[in-house]
C-alpha cells in the first residue's frame, strides 16, 4: 500500500464515501499478506514497505522454485503498487509474461516491472558504465531510478582504455544530482568520475572481467579503496541496490 492509497482510503472514511467495515476489509492485508503452498507459509509479503520506505518490496527471483514465485508474483500484484521482480532467466521472463500479461520487460535487464503510479524526483541520476558487457547491470540500476521517480540518462561504454570518451559526457557530468558509475575488470571509473564531480558517485562492481578479476571482486576491492571522497560502492552486479539509493538521493 502507498502513502496515496492510504491517503485515499483515509480521506473516504472521513468524507463519509467509505464505511468503517469497507475501509477494515481493504487493510485486511495490511501490513503483511501471507502465501501459502505445500501445506505452509512460503511468503509474508511486506504490504507496508511502500509507506515505510517509499517503495513496494521487490520479488527476487533468483533460488526460488517457480511454483513459489509465480504464487508471489500473483499475489503481489492484488495490491495496486509498483512491482519489481529482478534476476529472473529468459525463461522464467516468457512464462511469467504469458501468465500475467500486466508485466512488461525492461530492455536489456533480467527484470520484469508493473508501475502503477510514479514518485516525484526532480533530479537527474546519471548511470555510467565503462564497457558493453556491463549495460545489463547498468541498466537494472536506471529502471529502478526510473521506478522511483527520477530523471535518467544514461552514457555507456566510456571506460578508462579510452578515457576521451567521457569529454563528450560534459553537460550530464556538470548536471546530474547523483551519478550510479558500473564497471568491471579493475573497476576504475567511479574513482575517475568521482574525481571529476561534487556529487555523490555510487560505484557497482560488475562480474566483468577475465581470470585475475576473480567474478568482480578485483573491482569490488578496487572501488573500495577509491581516493575519490565522494565514491561509496554496493555489492557485485547489484544495479538494483545502486539504483534504489540513486532513487533516493535523488528525492531529497
Amino acid at each position: 500500500m502507498s502513502p496515496e492509497q492510504l491517503k485515499s482510503l483515509l480521506s473516504d472514511l472521513a468524507n463519509g464515501q467509505s464505511t468503517v467495515e469497507e475501509t477494515m476489509a481493504k487493510l485486511q492485508r495490511f501490513p503483511t499478506d501471507a502465501l501459502s503452498q505445500d501445506g505452509g507459509v512460503v511468503a509474508r509479503l511486506d504490504t507496508h514497505r511502500s509507506l515505510r520506505s517509499g517503495f513496494p518490496e521487490v520479488i527476487l527471483a533468483h533460488g526460488k522454485q517457480f511454483k513459489h514465485l509465480k504464487g508471489i508474483v500473483k499475489k503481489a500484484l492484488e495490491h495496486n503498487n509498483n512491482l519489481l521482480i529482478t534476476r529472473l532467466s529468459k525463461k522464467r521472463i516468457t512464462k511469467l509474461t504469458d501468465l500475467f500479461p500486466e508485466l512488461q520487460q525492461a530492455a536489456g535487464t533480467r527484470c520484469l516491472y508493473r508501475q502503477t503510479s510514479k514518485s516525484k524526483g526532480d533530479g537527474l541520476v546519471g548511470v555510467f558504465c565503462a564497457g558493453t558487457s556491463d549495460i545489463a547491470v547498468a541498466e537494472e540500476a536506471a529502471l529502478i531510478a526510473r521506478l522511483m521517480g527520477a530523471k535518467v540518462e544514461t552514457y555507456y561504454d566510456a571506460g578508462v582504455a579510452g578515457l576521451h570518451r567521457l569529454l563528450a559526457a560534459g553537460e550530464l557530468l556538470r548536471t546530474a544530482r547523483v551519478f550510479v558509475v558500473v564497471a568491471g575488470m579493475e573497476g576504475a571509473m567511479p574513482s575517475v568520475i568521482g574525481g571529476l564531480v561534487d556529487k555523490p558517485v555510487i560505484a557497482v562492481p560488475t562480474s566483468t572481467g577475465y581470470g585475475a578479476s576473480f567474478q568482480g571482486l578485483t573491482a569490488l576491492l578496487g572501488m573500495l579503496n577509491s581516493c575519490s571522497s565522494n565514491v561509496t560502492v554496493v555489492n557485485i552486479d547489484n544495479g538494483f541496490g545502486a539504483g534504489y539509493v540513486a532513487g533516493l538521493i535523488n528525492r531529497r
